[in-house]
């Protein structure tokens, strides 16, 4: 599977595309005064879908995954304070 048939692991509403677009747009003419088209600048949005935000994607999962553990280690021990001997 080519990375351009990859499927996306995030998916945005088609409002949050726009608005993702026009963010794009606008930095690119503001940063590097260069206007993008609508197509242009959904190309490079599809770019950072598929190859960028899944390790922004992993990342938060993982920061997720270890609050977690830090939560259920201190029922943990909470739970083990109530045993009665």
């Amino acid at each position: 599977m080519s990375k351009k048939n990859k499927p996306p692991i995030l998916t945005l509403t088609p409002e949050q595309e726009r608005e993702a677009c026009q963010t794009l747009k606008r930095f690119m003419e503001d940063r590097f005064e260069l206007s993008l088209g609508s197509f242009e600048a959904a190309e490079i949005l599809e770019l950072f879908t598929r190859e960028i935000a899944p390790h922004y994607y992993n990342r938060a999962i993982f920061d997720a995954q270890a609050l977690l553990k830090e939560r259920f280690e201190g029922l943990e021990s909470d739970m083990w304070s109530l045993e009665k001997n």
